[in-house]
């Protein structure tokens, strides 16, 4: 007993002694340690998921690979030709559709890779095959822009793009003026140089309007004096028309009356000589075969007059009985 008092005595004399304040002290800084530390490990624990998202992303997904930072994409005119391409993109576009047939569960980038190396091994001639029909595309689609750049057309287009651009710039600066709260200046204040409307873009595409206004004006007068031209031409036709038909009315009322009048001739002519027969064939005349019969008949007395003179007294006599009213 008297050993373990020793040592619980010897025990508390090693242990410090602290003052009644002090220890108030120390544990209020303990406590405040400790919900400091508590704090921190919530924060970085709520933002753990975080991190991890953002660092498990990369291997998920691979990273996008977009236009390279300061190179600006070439615009593309509508309407103008189409840009060539290297020899080795045709190249590219003539294997692909063989290799997407031979390996078709090959991805898109393992192809281009494959087809990069068979690019490399490819025998110079080859290669000068494609480089040779890009250089020839190449020239061709130099001849085709610079006739595109003659046309109305690309004058007009380049107008519309200076004006977007220059859309496109003043933008920022009016939100940024009306975000900041600046109160805008007077007209008075501005000249003439700051107003949009005298930059040398829009006198530019001013002018092509205007060009492009005078060159429809003067074809919509050339159509207009081609217009006149052809309805004259249309008026006299119709004329011309009116006058031919009143003559073919004309025309045919006439002729009508003539077939009458020699129907009734040969009514006459047959009812008078259908008591003379012909020499030889005692055939008479009739309405069927008035112009045969008129005609033997002619070659028969012209033939012999003599023989037949009394045929030639018949006829005269006939003859001399005729309504020449009906004739």
């Amino acid at each position: 007993m008297s050993l373990r008092a020793d040592q619980s005595d010897d025990r508390k004399a090693s242990l410090p002694v602290w003052p009644k304040d002090s220890l108030s002290d120390t544990i209020s800084i303990t406590r405040t340690k400790i919900m400091g530390g508590i704090k921190q490990e919530q924060s970085d624990a709520s933002q753990q998921p975080k991190a991890s998202h953002s660092a498990d992303q990369p291997q998920d997904e691979p990273k996008k690979r977009g236009w390279p930072k300061g190179k600006k994409r070439k615009k593309v005119l509508p309407n103008g030709p189409k840009a060539p391409v290297t020899g080795y993109v045709r190249f590219l576009n003539e294997r692909r559709e063989h290799m997407r047939a031979r390996y078709p569960d090959l991805p898109f980038p393992e192809i281009t890779k494959r087809l990069g190396a068979e690019w490399t091994r490819l025998a110079p001639s080859d290669k000068q095959r494609y480089l040779d029909e890009a250089e020839r595309e190449k020239m061709q689609y130099a001849q085709e822009l610079k006739e595109y750049q003659q046309t109305e057309a690309y004058h007009i287009t380049s107008a519309k793009i200076q004006d977007k651009r220059i859309k496109k710039e003043d933008t920022p600066s009016v939100i940024t003026g009306t975000s900041s709260g600046s109160s805008l200046p007077k007209a008075s204040e501005l000249s003439r140089f700051d107003i949009p409307i005298f930059t040398e873009e829009f006198l530019d595409q001013n002018k092509a309007r205007e060009a492009e206004l005078r060159r429809l004006r003067k074809a919509n007068i050339e159509f207009e004096e081609q217009n006149a031209v052809l309805q004259r031409h249309i008026k006299d036709m119709y004329n011309a028309k009116e006058r031919l038909e009143a003559e073919l009315g004309q025309d045919e009322k006439r002729t009508q009356a003539l077939q009458q009048h020699l129907l009734s001739i040969k009514h006459t002519l047959v009812s008078s000589l259908s008591s003379v027969p012909l020499p030889g064939t005692g055939e008479t005349a009739s309405l069927g075969n008035l112009d045969s019969y008129l005609t033997r008949l002619s070659g028969v007395l012209e033939g012999n007059p003599q023989k037949h003179r009394a045929l030639l007294t018949q006829l005269c006599e006939v003859l001399s009985h005729l309504d020449s009213e009906k004739l």
